[in-house]
């Protein structure tokens, strides 16, 4: 009985030392698949490094596109967004000139028997405070009376024969314009000399 199990151990040796030999043959014959044997045959790393290096540049050019695109975007949506700002206050302020042109009228129309009332004052208060608040807007009055007709600020609305004035001259305004920052918002209506 000795001898049997002396006999299969010797067998389950053999075995397992020939399995390990496979196994070490199968692990050298892919070690050597990976690796050719001739030196020619190895991979050209320098071309491979300048396949990833000219990708690379590619996307890196790529992406610097796509921060100027949108640096471009930025600038350009904040541009239109400051001229939409600059629309609406001017339409705003626009709506607002004839409640001015009444304040204009009303005070230069005022009686002596009134002007010093308290009333009177307290209007002419909100009258100044009004300008005021107009003024902080960036809203100038166009320079008008005894100015040099100019068809970007004034608009002329009938000629008159004056004597003693220079041709183009405005004599008279019938409505006082308005620029918000430069820009006429109000073109004023005049009376120029012929």
């Amino acid at each position: 009985m000795t001898d049997k199990k002396s006999d299969d151990g010797k067998r389950d040796e053999q075995a397992v030392r020939e399995t390990v030999e496979e196994q070490a043959q199968g692990a050298e014959g892919e070690a050597n698949a990976e690796t050719p044997a001739e030196p020619g045959e190895a991979p050209d790393l320098q071309a491979q490094l300048e396949e990833a290096q000219a990708q690379a540049a590619e996307y890196l050019d790529g992406w610097q596109r796509a921060r100027a695109e949108l640096a471009n975007f930025r600038k350009r949506n904040e541009r239109e967004r400051s001229q939409w700002q600059i629309e609406l206050r001017a339409e705003a302020i626009e709506s607002l000139l004839p409640v001015l042109d009444d304040f204009d009228r009303a005070m230069d129309n005022l009686s002596d028997d009134i002007r010093e009332h308290d009333w009177v004052s307290g209007i002419a208060l909100i009258y100044r405070k009004f300008q005021t608040q107009l003024n902080e807007l960036g809203v100038r009055e166009i320079p008008a009376a005894g100015e040099m007709f100019d068809p970007e600020l004034h608009d002329a609305m009938m000629s008159r024969e004056e004597p003693d004035t220079e041709s183009g001259t405005i004599i008279e305004v019938l409505r006082k314009g308005y620029t918000l920052n430069e820009r006429v918002i109000r073109p004023a209506l005049v009376v120029v000399a012929s």
